[in-house]
């Protein structure tokens, strides 16, 4: 019977839920490892999993997983913030273990702006509105306003990141801003909302003005606070001349 080399290591383990490389709050708490079928793979072989070097899970094969891709899960408890490695081995009787490749990732749980409440799944209370100039806060925005555009910040807020990529909503409209940098964290981010967006928002009375923030292993922020804004009518545009 043909058995597997204690010298040359398995493959590493995959993590299906990894979000670019890293693990978020959601996938830390149903986390799955794959492990991918091994030549010699045989009846009663034992796959244990290893969290940063400790023991985590284990699976026996049965006869009707011979060849079949193996899935463990980890304890919850294990997926705590920061780096881990992940890696196997497999025990088969008669013989040395013979050990996988190590996987690493980067573990995230901290949502930015902190964990929204569970009251208020769409908002979330922790991060501040976006702050308007005053007169804009009072008035709302006037045609000479809409053609120049508005300028706006967004607060620094809770758990701040660098490659934190933060879309703005004007109404119905959305705007990506270019992901935070190093030099960013910490840091008020300021925007100015270009002519195009709020034409394409159209007019409103009770317009929202909003934001949401994804960081870099998927972890949502869900909404902040809506800040609420009279959008007057866009001026006319002046009737064509007959040919």
């Amino acid at each position: 019977m043909k058995r597997i080399s204690t010298q040359a290591l398995l493959t590493a383990p995959t993590l299906p839920q990894a979000h670019r490389e890293g693990i978020n709050a959601l996938a830390a708490t149903n986390l799955q490892v794959d492990i991918a079928p091994y030549c010699g793979m045989d009846e009663g072989d034992l796959i244990e999993l290893f969290w940063n070097n400790c023991f985590a899970a284990s699976r026996r094969i049965t006869a009707g997983k011979i060849g079949m891709p193996t899935s463990l899960r980890v304890p919850e408890s294990f997926v705590q913030n920061g780096p881990a490695r992940i890696h196997y081995r497999v025990m088969q009787v008669g013989h040395g273990p013979a050990r996988s490749a190590i996987t690493r990732v980067q573990v995230k749980t901290d949502y930015p702006g902190g964990m929204p409440s569970a009251l208020s799944l769409d908002e979330n209370q922790n991060l501040a509105a976006v702050s308007l100039p005053e007169t804009i806060r009072r008035h709302g925005v006037n045609s000479s306003q809409i053609r120049r555009g508005v300028p706006l910040t967004i607060e620094p807020y809770l758990n701040m990141a660098t490659d934190d990529e933060i879309t703005l909503r004007w109404g119905d409209v959305r705007l990506d801003l270019p992901s935070i940098q190093a030099g960013d964290v910490g840091k008020a981010v300021q925007v100015w909302v270009p002519s195009a967006i709020i034409v394409e928002a159209g007019d409103d009375h009770r317009l929202e003005v909003t934001y949401c923030i994804l960081d870099r292993v998927g972890n949502n922020s869900s909404w902040a606070p809506a800040r609420i804004l009279r959008i007057a009518a866009l001026a006319p545009q002046a009737p064509t001349s007959p040919a």
